[in-house]
């Protein structure tokens, strides 16, 4: 959904300004989408994700900021997108402004919605991309897929494809998933996710 009727150019001040506190929108190329309400599994994949990473970063003594949606990454005069999930490595904390980061994310999650589909896979990969995000993730419960692009040295995003049914992050070290995790109903427990993942961490380390 859009949140503009007319045709004018919306920039990051004005994005800031006419969004309610509250209210997850992205700004791209100009344009405001204001997302729907989340589904009951949105919310959860995107509560479970967020605990697991938190909790992996607090036992393994990571810094940096992490950050759930609703929070605007301001990466050019006319975008300013909200990750569902987001991670900032610690030299890029000072980013961080009072209402919004002034710059990219380093991890950046998505969980597509019916109404993102194109806005994810298209608009925000592009986006994501020019503004120099290493490591895009994204979460389908509609196709039961994730998608990740990393980026290469060129500045353009490459697909990483699973390895052993798992995909590790570039970004935190250590951290990794099983795609296959987010399909199920109950979500794995938190405390089992976690302890897995920190076991392989710790065998490789």
């Amino acid at each position: 959904m859009i949140v503009a009727a007319d045709y004018r150019v919306w920039t990051f001040e004005d994005f800031c300004a006419r969004i309610p506190e509250g209210m997850k929108a992205d700004l791209i190329e100009g344009v405001i989408f204001v997302a729907s309400p989340d589904n009951i599994h949105h919310y959860d994949i995107n509560s479970w994700y967020h605990a697991i990473l938190r909790n992996f970063l607090r036992v393994r003594k990571i810094k940096g900021r992490l950050f759930g949606y609703r929070i605007a990454f301001r990466l050019g005069e006319e975008d300013g997108p909200e990750p569902d999930v987001a991670y900032l490595i610690p030299k890029h904390c000072q980013r961080i402004r009072k209402t919004f980061i002034d710059g990219p994310p380093d991890h950046a999650l998505e969980i597509v919605s019916p109404d993102s589909v194109g806005r994810d896979y298209q608009k925000k990969r592009l986006q994501y991309e020019r503004a120099g995000v290493k490591e895009y993730w994204i979460i389908d419960p509609l196709e039961e897929r994730m998608t990740c692009y990393r980026l290469g040295k060129n500045g353009k995003y490459k697909e990483v494809r699973p390895r052993d049914g798992m995909i590790h992050s570039q970004v935190i070290p250590g951290f990794w998933v099983k795609p296959a995790w987010f399909w199920l109903t109950p979500l794995p427990d938190e405390d089992e996710v976690l302890r897995e993942i920190l076991a392989e961490a710790d065998g490789k380390s």
